[in-house]
């Protein structure tokens, strides 16, 4: 298995921006929030500093770079895989991702509608990162 790293930081880029345009706020950021029982937070609600950006950033940049590697792991698996099987690969992976959270959003009382509007976006972004990386 060969973990190409310009593959792995090109499904990683797609996958982050799928995710940012998904969680914006002219998509479903609101809905999200709104789902959750929670207003949309103020300017001045925001932790702006320096740390707390770090911690919101490097968070989601970590675990997304995680989930991509080990995709690239999964597609690296299959001889002569192409951009749909990476594709296939990702929308896998991240079904899987989905089973395990729902708990997760069912025991904190988020109901199904979180859950949706979270595992959609990390099905989707993975199948996207996978299609660049099968692409390699």
């Amino acid at each position: 298995m060969n973990l190409n790293p310009l593959a792995i930081a090109l499904g990683f880029l797609a996958a982050f921006i799928f995710n940012a345009i998904w969680f914006g706020p002219k998509t479903f950021y609101p809905a999200w929030l709104k789902a959750l029982g929670k207003p949309m937070p103020k300017r001045e609600e925001v932790d702006m500093s320096a740390k707390g950006q770090i911690a919101l950033f490097g968070g989601t940049f970590a675990g997304q770079l995680a989930a991509v590697i080990v995709l690239a792991a999964v597609i690296g698996l299959v001889p002569d895989a192409d951009w749909s099987v990476g594709a296939l690969a990702g929308v896998g992976v991240g079904v899987v991702a989905a089973g395990s959270s729902l708990g997760h959003r069912l025991f904190s009382y988020q109901g199904f509608k979180v859950w949706i509007i979270e595992v959609s976006a990390d099905v989707i972004g993975l199948a996207l990162a996978g299609a660049v990386i099968g692409a390699f």
